[in-house]
């Protein structure tokens, strides 16, 4: 499939003068669902990719492989420019490399390497750690050099805010932003101030992760030159709530026609695209007629 056009669209929000909040989708239905609700991007996260393919918590044991695989699903089951969380990059700086193959083979229009030491080290207690800035800059400089699409967006990512402080972020960002990269990622931004003074340092697009939600609205955020405004993982843990609710009930001896909360036969044809699959199978299996 040719994925540059949902790639520009994405370039061209990174690129402007909003913040908006993307959709967080984890599977092709939930990213049809985004598409069809208006949401300009999706967001796809290794902690919701890691609960869909595996049903585990984000401990960073889902392979690159089954992250590719159902970055894929979500990609041609529509238009929707979708934006992942790439974790380390499933490795050192070769990986890095790999990495941004695959997902951009798999239809990805953005994509983040942090530099958090993973998978935890042995000895580590919990603790998060970082590596060093200049293997974080190596990571950097071999993502840029896995792209093949200029369209795609690259974005270093950095949990430094929470980890290490504003000072060694701000250290970091520059690097980063003197590597290559498209963008910066920032997670545990804790307040405004920290947000302005990490701004003031670079002048690359900012995209917000947690607590994006505290430090003030759109307007404010896009005053920052933040592009794209993280707001949870949501969907995923509703849909879960849903499937034990419905499971429950059935156990509990709900009759089916019962059910509270199911969707629309409406809603499924179209979350499905069952009028599209229709028109297929007439016009490839018989009954319309050819002009």
């Amino acid at each position: 499939m040719d994925w540059t056009e949902r790639r520009v669209r994405f370039r061209a929000i990174i690129n402007g003068d909003r913040c908006i909040h993307p959709g967080s989708v984890y599977d092709p239905i939930s990213a049809r669902i985004a598409e069809d609700l208006g949401f300009e991007i999706g967001m796809f996260a290794g902690s919701t990719a890691s609960l869909t393919v595996l049903g585990a918590p984000d401990i960073i044991i889902l392979t690159l492989t089954e992250f590719a695989a159902q970055t894929l699903r979500i990609c041609r089951a529509g238009n929707l420019a979708l934006m992942v969380d790439a974790d380390h990059g499933y490795g050192n700086a070769m990986n890095v490399k790999r990495t941004v193959e695959e997902l951009e083979t798999a239809g990805v229009s953005g994509l983040s390497i942090e530099d958090t030491e993973l998978p935890e080290p042995h000895g580590s207690g919990g603790a998060a750690r970082l590596i060093s800035i200049e293997e974080g800059v190596g990571k950097m400089r071999a993502a840029i050099t896995g792209r093949q699409d200029p369209a795609l967006v690259i974005a270093g990512r950095t949990s430094a805010p929470r980890i290490s402080g504003i000072e060694d972020t701000i250290a970091r960002v520059t690097a980063y932003e003197k590597a290559g990269v498209d963008a910066i990622f920032l997670v545990g931004i804790k307040t405004s101030e920290e947000l302005e003074a990490i701004s003031a340092a670079v002048k690359l697009p900012l995209i917000i992760g947690g607590g994006a939600s505290d430090l003030g609205g759109l307007d404010y955020l896009a005053g920052q030159r933040v592009r794209i405004a993280l707001q949870g993982h949501q969907p995923i843990m509703a849909a879960v709530q849903a499937v034990y609710d419905t499971l429950k009930a059935l156990k509990d001896g709900t009759q089916p026609d019962d059910l509270k909360n199911l969707p629309s036969k409406d809603l499924m044809k179209q979350v499905t695209r069952a009028g599209d699959i229709e028109r297929w199978t007439k016009k490839f299996l018989g009954g319309e007629q050819s002009s």
